[in-house]
């Protein structure tokens, strides 16, 4: 029987919903697969889901309480009345659930929590899928489900896509932040998901960035603590509205071909009254011996990796992002104060292992399982380690013994670059290991070359003010280590502000200093870092090999009385190679000349002495011929005319 016009209108939906979430009632293999830490559906079952039950509508609270004498679900539902809705334990592990009629989405909850010597704890769901706004600390109860993705393009896309061997540089965002309305209902000023999508995903379309890493996403309570202290670990924070509003960004970013990384914090949780701390009276979440469950120096509870419920909890948490939100990878924060028992910590404050070494065994089996199980679910998926020690094989597979993250931070890379850029031109020629040490173990990992947040606060300087010099030089200086980062092999981040050479300290409590885009230098220098981006993601050179050392090759890494770096960067078709020139000093050098492998044309397609970019303009050839005359070991070379802190990078 054909359809009819109208039938035919209604078969097309505009975007994709998301696929149907499970029953929320809780059974006997929900319980078994919690305990073996399996359940990498747990937040379905957990927390508060709309459901019917006996032909009414209403919410499903479920939490996880197994020291709890009672619970009692309290709310505005009931008028946050203590003893009206007592829900039911189940056994064996401790869970209490109840079904309660007539509940709207946006009701704010708790769980009223009754330990065996009687004491109320007022504890927000560590399941919800929303929280209310700070300084509240109520929990909500949100429908997730029905939000239509446009995203599929994408997504096929990234199933495909081998992080490793594509273009990652990585816009790192503070939200509440980077930009703020200066009169607006909000007394904080913030750009609501929905905004921040459209300004947000303009600017880094425009400056040629591939990712954005949102940090401070998951709800927490303190502005100051820049969202590293979560309460919420499944809810996106209310600061800037709903979950779908944050599905929008996600989905917007996504159809703008721009990728989303979230920071999230598996290391510590924070002591707040209503959080995870001491959950239902007694430590639950966190190691029960505060010598494994405390960290003296942040003040943080530490989470047990030995329980399966705890670990099911976190990676469960780690799917949810990826899974329902489409986020394309975590950056994992404080991987170090996991990996080591003793990490912070004095002697007689920490307790070995049960082979008498530092490192925590639970937590070392807990990354295996997370990464191979998110990574394996979800190919082209990254996971991401902020990882400062020297860890051996923490982007391996487990079956060779590794941790089994996509990539590490390059901690290493970041300190030495720093400490060079920060000296006086003349006393660099006594520090030039500090820029090539990092080629020595440069394929020991998968590499992100980072200049995070965690550089430009707590009197450490902006990027800018760390430079050394009078005004002029020390956008100078900015340009040239930019351009030797960018030409390195690894992936590459820096944090917002950075590319326009913001001045002050970052502080979450202001927005970017965006008028300083006003005066000329700013502006020339945005310009530069935007046409470095811009190289970066079109030359396959530049990304393909950054894991293998056929990517790279230096021309001279030796010059120090000079302070001068020349590399090569190749692409695996060996084609559109290229070749750097970096000139750390105001030295002017009128010939220089660089070694070059083939006798072929060079073709000058970065000039930092462009006026664009704030230099003098002066007009050079673009194509350079090799000639028959050895430099710096190769047999050919090039002369070029070098200007003070000039940059060159060369096709070929």
């Amino acid at each position: 029987m054909g359809e009819t016009k109208k039938q035919k209108r209604k078969v097309q939906p505009k975007g994709k919903r998301q696929p149907a979430v499970p029953s929320c009632f809780v059974t006997d293999m929900d319980q078994y697969l919690f305990g073996q830490g399996n359940h990498y559906d747990i937040f379905w079952k957990l927390g508060a889901h709309p459901a019917k039950h006996k032909g009414k509508k209403g919410v499903h609270f479920a939490v996880w309480a197994p020291h709890a004498h009672c619970v009692h679900v309290i709310g505005e539902f009931n008028g946050w009345n203590q003893e009206s809705h007592e829900m039911k334990r189940l056994e064996p592990l401790g869970i209490y659930e109840l079904f309660v009629p007539d509940v709207e989405m946006g009701s704010l909850y708790k769980y009223l929590i009754e330990t065996p010597d009687h004491r109320l704890l007022y504890k927000a769901d560590p399941y919800a899928f929303e929280a209310e706004q700070r300084p509240g600390t109520a929990s909500k109860v949100a429908d997730i489900s029905g939000f239509r993705w446009g995203d599929s393009v994408w997504m096929e896309k990234r199933k495909e896509r081998n992080p490793k061997e594509s273009p990652m540089s990585i816009y790192e965002v503070h939200p509440g932040s980077w930009k703020k309305h200066p009169h607006g209902p909000d007394e904080d000023g913030f750009y609501s998901y929905r905004e921040l999508a459209h300004s947000l995903t303009d600017y880094v379309k425009e400056m040629g960035y591939t990712h954005v890493e949102l940090m401070g996403i998951a709800e927490h309570p303190f502005d100051g603590s820049w969202g590293y202290q979560v309460t919420g670990y499944y809810a996106p924070t209310s600061r800037y509205g709903s979950p779908q509003d944050f599905m929008y960004l996600i989905n917007y970013l996504h159809k703008n071909k721009i990728g989303v990384i979230l920071d999230w914090v598996p290391a510590h949780f924070p002591r707040d009254a209503h959080g995870l701390a001491d959950f239902d009276g007694q430590p639950l979440y966190e190691y029960p011996d505060p010598r494994k469950g405390e960290h003296p120096d942040w003040g943080t509870k530490i989470f047990n990796y030995e329980m399966n419920e705890v670990k099911n909890f976190l990676i469960a948490n780690a799917l949810f992002w990826v899974e329902q939100y489409h986020v394309d990878g975590l950056r994992v924060d404080a991987v170090a104060s996991m990996l080591y028992l003793d990490y912070g910590k004095q002697d007689g404050q920490w307790v070995a292992n049960k082979y008498g070494g530092n490192k925590n065994l639970e937590a070392i089996e807990f990354f295996k399982h997370l990464n191979s199980c998110l990574l394996g679910r979800n190919p082209g998926a990254m996971m991401i380690a902020e990882e400062s020690t020297a860890w051996p094989k923490v982007t391996d597979i487990a079956e060779n013994d590794g941790l089994g993250f996509s990539f590490k931070w390059n901690m290493g890379w970041m300190n030495d670059f720093l400490e060079y850029m920060k000296l006086d031109p003349y006393f660099r020629k006594g520090a030039h290991n500090l820029m090539t040490f990092a080629m020595t173990y440069a394929y020991s990992e998968n590499y992100i070359l980072v200049l995070s947040h965690d550089e430009v606060v707590h009197l450490k300087c902006s990027m800018i003010n760390k430079m050394p010099g009078l005004y002029d030089d020390k956008f100078a200086n900015l340009k040239v280590g930019y351009s030797f980062m960018m030409g390195h092999p690894g992936k590459k981040l820096l944090f917002m502000g950075q590319d326009f050479a913001q001045f002050q300290e970052w502080s979450e409590a202001r927005e970017l200093d965006w008028y300083l885009l006003g005066e000329e230098k700013h502006q020339q220098l945005q310009n530069y870092v935007k046409a470095l981006l811009q190289l970066y993601r079109k030359t396959p050179a530049l990304y393909e090999q950054d894991t293998v050392p056929e990517g790279f090759q230096w021309i001279n890494a030796n010059d120090c009385c000079r302070s001068i770096f020349s590399f090569m960067r190749f692409g695996k078709n060996g084609k559109r190679n290229l070749l750097f020139v970096c000139n750390f000093t105001p030295m002017e050098r009128e010939d220089y000349r660089v070694g070059v492998p083939r006798k072929k044309q060079y073709k000058l397609i970065l000039d930092s002495d462009a006026a664009e970019f704030g230099g003098s303009g002066r007009e050079k050839p673009l194509i350079y011929k090799a000639e028959k005359s050895e430099c710096d070991g190769q047999p050919y070379s090039i002369g070029y005319h070098l200007p003070p802190y000039g940059v060159a990078v060369f096709e070929f």
